[in-house]
């Protein structure tokens, strides 16, 4: 397998995404940050819109079966839990749930956040975008220069972000 598909890879499973598959493009591939970020963002996306547009009828016929019914109670539980800034700010609050590079706080959980909450296909497609596009230049930042640049990128695309997210209409 090639080492570009085993980082799409990474990026696109719902416990590493982009967080495992950057370090690994840069560190151990020797890709260029930029490669690397750009394979990352496109695995970790590459799920996003089934996720949206499926995940009703998926969650539906599984509830029929108790095991199933259950194991998405508390999943969704869970998640709502975790996604009161997104029922709060919507747009905004999940482009900063999946901007996050936090355990359970991607790609795949935003997307589960977006659907539970009721959010437009365009407007959690777009928002989870921006987002995983802040975690990617977060954990690319945090790949090569450490904290300080994570700390720096975050806060700068953050606030870029926020500030053109908070103008455009739903």
């Amino acid at each position: 397998m090639s080492e570009e598909l085993q980082v799409i890879l990474i990026a696109a499973s719902p416990i590493l995404e982009l967080r495992g598959a950057i370090p690994v493009a840069i560190i151990q591939f020797d890709f260029s940050w930029y490669y690397a970020l750009t394979l990352a963002v496109i695995g970790n996306l590459l799920p996003v819109p089934f996720i949206l547009l499926f995940l009703k009828a998926i969650t539906r016929a599984l509830s029929r079966i108790a095991f199933f019914n259950r194991l998405l109670g508390w999943l969704f539980e869970r998640t709502r839990r975790r996604g009161r800034i997104v029922e709060r700010y919507k747009r905004i609050g999940l482009v900063l749930f999946v901007a996050i590079p936090l355990p359970i706080t991607g790609a795949w959980t935003g997307s589960l956040v977006a659907v539970i909450f009721g959010l437009k296909f365009k407007t959690a497609f777009l928002s989870i975008l921006v987002g995983v596009f802040i975690a990617g230049v977060i954990v690319t930042c945090l790949s090569l220069l450490g904290w300080v640049g994570a700390v720096i990128a975050g806060l700068a695309l953050g606030g870029l972000a926020i500030s053109g997210l908070w103008r455009a209409p739903e």
